[in-house]
């Protein structure tokens, strides 16, 4: 049974839904914005950096400065909204839990910037990770929503042109399927006001233009073949209308040999885990849950 916070949370949102099916860029744009860009704390620290000529923040809380472990975070904004300065809370809100010091790119964004600008960006970002000397291995990619798809179809991108692998890659609540056609979008399981089906075909558009595919694999990647990703975290709630697009991936990848785990909360809707910033025990939860699956994969050094 959801937590007493979670369900009122809900209540005010089935009245007040972030995005509709009949949004327009603009109207998405503003609806998004208006619920990123939160205060971080005092403790904090934001160093924005150029990485492969991509602007990047870097961003660590006192507890993760000296961290052993770094998380390339490919923020959500459906693609068109939510630029990286609206994102810094959230490379906040993972850091403790992952132990992690946060590289957030901040990557052009759709539609004045179409596909594949905003993976060669995030894809750049690591290589110049790379190339200051960050070994692979201790590197991991993390994204939430279109980010999660970014994180994805970064990394495909990467292997194609033979870059080395990070350690891992942890999506919350991916876009896979930018036609939004799996059984969680035709058949959900409740209301989602954080998702609809035609909202995501939407910024799909926006995002790949009007002669854009959005069976492209490095679009959609539950048309990839993911043979060579590095071990893969794919968490969504039972309710997130990208629910699906987990559970494919995760088959798809689990048959080429990739070492996944698959989570999916019950009750959740999508976008969950950001609730967390405002204390909702379920995505608190969830996000210590990514945080054992990172330090698993990118483990504390042995003493010298």
């Amino acid at each position: 049974m959801a937590s007493k916070p979670y369900a009122a949370l809900l209540k005010g949102l089935a009245v007040h839904p972030l995005v509709g099916p009949d949004d327009t860029l603009e109207e998405a744009r503003e609806k998004l914005e208006a619920v990123h860009g939160h205060a971080i704390g005092e403790g904090t620290r934001v160093e924005w950096v150029e990485l492969g000529g991509v602007r990047c923040a870097w961003v660590d809380t006192p507890e993760t400065r000296e961290a052993p472990r770094t998380l390339v975070l490919c923020h959500g904004g459906a693609y068109v909204a939510a630029c990286g300065d609206g994102y810094l809370f959230y490379a906040e809100m993972l850091a403790r839990p992952c132990a992690a010091r946060l590289l957030l790119v901040d990557y052009r964004l759709a539609p004045a910037h179409r596909h594949p600008a905003a993976l060669e960006d995030c894809a750049s970002a690591y290589r110049g990770l790379l190339d200051e000397g960050h070994a692979p291995g201790r590197i991991g990619f993390v994204g939430d929503s279109c980010g999660g798809t970014l994180a994805i179809t970064s990394l495909l991108h990467l292997r194609d042109q033979g870059v080395p692998m990070p350690a891992l890659a942890a999506t919350l609540g991916g876009w896979f399927d930018l036609e939004a056609g799996g059984e969680s979008a035709t058949h959900p399981v409740g209301p989602d006001p954080f998702a609809h089906p035609e909202f995501t075909r939407a910024r799909g558009r926006d995002y790949v233009g009007p002669g854009g595919d959005l069976r492209d694999p490095l679009v959609s990647p539950i048309h990839a073949d993911p043979t060579g990703l590095p071990p893969l975290f794919l968490q969504a709630g039972q309710v997130d209308l990208t629910r699906d697009d987990a559970v494919r991936l995760a088959k798809s990848a689990g048959r080429a040999g990739v070492d996944v785990t698959l989570e999916i909360v019950p009750e959740m809707i999508h976008g969950f885990q950001g609730l967390a910033s405002a204390g909702i025990p379920e995505a608190v939860a969830a996000l210590d849950r990514l945080g054992a699956f990172v330090r698993s994969r990118i483990p504390d050094p042995e003493p010298s």
